[in-house]
């Protein structure tokens, strides 16, 4: 573990302030600390030699105001070092949640997402530690350390030379004992990641557990990893207590060293009681910032190995793509160029086609041929090969540049309303228009549904989830409408309002990009994107042997009398 990863100071910025101040402060501790030692060694052998008590006020007093002013320079460094963590975390957690949203779906779907949630929860939190603590007992380190071992070496060479010698010895035992603490807060950090995992896998799938009579293994399973994890948070703080004593012996010896030095030689008449009495004050001093830093890297250590995950998201995010390449505007067109899904153990076929304003595309073809997975690839659910353009600008996804609607339509606890405006601007009016035009007008859009959409039907859910849509083109703006099966739920008479829908929202000028195995889709359809399997199913290609194309359906016998 780096004493300073470069990383946190590039990704928090706002630290970088709130250090500067941090060294202004400790500059002005390191100067009070160096003039109480020389006025209270003044004062001490003053009394000792006799001096009137009158001519001794005065360097008491210098004393004591140094005394207070250090206690106010305290206050101010554990203010603003308070401040500066609460940004720097509040800023790291800001830059994760703008990564995964630039990632996408894709990347987010190869994650452990209750793990992820831990580091940055949990993980930040402990950072506060390392902000507010770590980093600003670092600067004072780096800063006090040399100033009074100066004094010293000034005030006596042979005492500085002494606690120059002995002072390497404190960070070679850091080191020793930081590698330990890194294995063991390493592995502490991944056994309470595990539990997160299996306690969310264990709720979520808590009905299937009990449906089977699993649900006592599952509840042993959690139980062993939380022994584990007690084990090794007892092993952390075992290892936190030696290394604690270590930096304390080594502190003491050295002092110790110094001290029964300097007595030898005020015995001998080789120094006098001023100097000594000086250098005895600021030896403690000297040693005190690289103990203490020692105390918060321990206290820090927790939160550093808890960013590994959140690292990899911030760098990748850096040299990913960003999906906004080119700004949506309404007639924007949206493209695929030879865009193949990588799915496990399947071949699924290069597909390229275009979606321009009034048209609606027709994606069809047997279920597992791959048109879902095409679909997701669109929003950057799936990886993939090939290129998706709008407006012929090559993006990673393209799901800023659509309004869709998938398979399951993804309700959440609130209202109808609430509902159909997610993650948008309420507007009643619109919203009534949306529900209107997706067949749902009958629903009050007050009614309050529970967990995953309960208390609708599954055509009126889906009826919902597609009314979402049309409200995010017509409010947003996006240009495409990006609709998987929109009508697997509904009856004929639903069905054929849904699809007039479709084809006006084409006829206004916005593309339309349907999936659906309902041969009456292909009404409104311009054009047909047909899947099918090839005869040795080794790859998936279009009819008559042609890998997936587009057709116009006015020219080919499936699409006869179809609208063109």
């Amino acid at each position: 573990m780096k004493p300073v990863d470069p990383r946190l100071l590039r990704y928090a910025t706002a630290s970088r302030g709130f250090l500067a101040v941090t060294a202004a402060i400790v500059l002005a501790q390191t100067g009070v600390v160096v003039g109480f030692a020389w006025s209270l060694t003044h004062a001490l052998v003053g009394a000792i030699e006799g001096r009137p008590l009158g001519e001794l006020w005065g360097e008491v007093g210098v004393a004591a105001s140094l005394v207070l002013l250090r206690g106010l320079l305290m206050a101010a460094s554990e203010r603003v070092s308070a401040r500066g963590a609460a940004a720097a975390s509040l800023q790291l957690r800001g830059a994760i949640v703008s990564a995964v949203g630039r990632l996408g779906p894709g990347w987010l779907a190869r994650r452990n997402t209750a793990s992820l949630s831990l580091t940055a929860g949990h993980g930040l939190e402990a950072l506060d530690a390392y902000f507010g603590r770590y980093l600003p007992q670092l600067v004072a380190t780096a800063i006090t350390m040399p100033v009074l071992i100066s004094a010293i070496a000034l005030a006596d060479p042979l005492s500085g030379l002494t606690v120059a010698l002995t002072i390497p010895l404190i960070p070679l035992f850091m080191v020793l004992i930081g590698l330990a603490t890194r294995g063991v807060q390493q592995r502490q950090y991944r056994t309470l990641g595990r539990l997160a995992a299996r306690f969310a896998d264990t709720v979520e799938g808590l009905g299937t557990l009990k449906a089977f009579g699993r649900q006592h293994r599952a509840a042993d399973s959690i139980e062993t990893i939380t022994r584990d994890y007690k084990r090794e948070t007892m092993t952390v703080l075992r290892v936190s207590f030696l290394s604690g004593f270590a930096l304390e012996f080594l502190a003491s010896i050295s002092v110790a060293i110094i001290a029964v030095t300097i007595g030898f030689r005020l015995l001998a008449g080789d120094l006098s009681l001023l100097v000594g009495l000086f250098v005895l004050l600021l030896a403690p001093e000297a040693y005190l910032p690289l103990r203490q830093v020692g105390v918060q890297f321990h206290a820090a250590s927790e939160g550093v190995a808890a960013t590994e995950e959140i690292f990899d998201a911030l760098d990748a995010a850096q040299v990913a793509p960003t999906p906004d390449a080119a700004d949506s505007a309404p007639g924007s067109t949206l493209e695929l160029h030879e865009v193949k899904v990588d799915r496990e153990g399947v071949a699924l076929p290069r597909v390229s086609l275009s979606v321009g304003p009034g048209e609606v595309v027709l994606v069809t073809g047997p279920s597992g041929v791959g048109k879902s997975s095409l679909i997701a690839a669109v929003l950057g659910y799936a990886a993939h090969d090939g290129e998706i353009r709008v407006d012929g600008v090559a993006v990673p996804h393209a799901r800023s540049s659509v309004a869709w609607a998938g398979q399951r339509p993804g309700l959440v606890s609130g209202t109808v309303a609430e509902n159909v405006a997610l993650g948008s601007d309420a507007d009643a009016d619109a919203i009534a228009a949306a529900l209107a035009g997706a067949g749902a007008a009958g629903i009050d859009l007050a009614t309050v549904l529970g967990a995953g959409g309960s208390g609708l039907s599954g055509g009126e859910a889906q009826r919902v989830g597609v009314a979402r849509a049309l409200y995010r083109a017509r409010v947003v703006g996006a240009p495409v409408l990006v609709l998987d099966e929109p009508s697997s739920a509904l009856d004929a008479a639903a069905e054929a309002h849904l699809w007039a829908t479709l084809r006006r929202e084409a006829d206004r000028g916005r593309g339309v990009l349907l999936v659906s195995h309902r041969l009456s889709a292909r009404a409104i359809a311009d054009r047909v994107l047909e899947l099918s399997p090839s005869r040795e199913g080794s790859e998936i290609v279009a009819p008559e042997g042609l890998q997936a194309a587009i057709f116009d359906p006015s020219r080919s016998r499936a699409g006869a009398g179809v609208r063109s």
